[in-house]
């Protein structure tokens, strides 16, 4: 679940998730942008039976970024963050198993008005485990409809594909296998 607040071209978000793949979790979230929905901060919190991790990745006006990671606990799982100088011409942060971090490359670039496909670099967050790594990701105006648009989101990495439902202002009414809207904008429930 998230509640979104939108101001101009800037997001402020707050979430939380619960999941049992690999092993049981509880997530927290916070998500900030600056201009053009770029990220400016996402601060993750996950735990589980005996372990807690935390990442606050950063990403300054220069399009440098930083990470800090704590783990507690020993969990069968990748270690949290990661090697950050791999995401250099990264715009964008991408929460595992989250829809609200698809909507930034979205909004940016007004795909759910029309036109793609266009290719980002993104800095994924794995869930549950924190890891970051750089994904490279794909979006592409697929059509309107009466409700907004649909959108494709496609890894051309691992080939995952996924058409997005949107909303006229382009957030994700509902991610197909991962989450819908439970409440309409201004605070957005996903």
């Amino acid at each position: 679940m998230a509640i979104v607040s939108r101001s101009g071209e800037r997001l402020t978000a707050g979430g939380w998730a619960i999941g049992s793949n690999p092993l049981p979790y509880r997530l927290e979230y916070r998500l900030l942008t600056g201009d053009s929905f770029v990220t400016e901060r996402l601060s993750v919190a996950a735990e589980g039976a005996g372990w807690t991790r935390t990442i606050e990745l950063r990403r300054s006006a220069d399009g440098e970024w930083s990470c800090t990671a704590s783990s507690e606990g020993a969990p069968d799982l990748p270690p949290a963050g990661g090697d950050v100088s791999m995401l250099q011409g990264a715009d964008d942060c991408d929460l595992g198993r989250s829809p609200l971090t698809n909507v930034m490359p979205v909004l940016r670039h007004d795909m759910h008005r029309g036109g793609g496909p266009a290719d980002f670099r993104m800095a994924w967050v794995s869930v549950p485990d924190l890891a970051v790594s750089l994904s490279r990701q794909r979006y592409s105006f697929v059509q309107g409809t009466d409700r907004g648009s649909i959108v494709r989101y496609m890894s051309p990495d691992s080939g995952f594909t996924a058409d997005l439902e949107l909303d006229p202002d382009g957030f994700v009414v509902r991610y197909p296998g991962l989450a819908e809207r439970l409440a309409p904008l201004p605070s957005a429930a996903f």
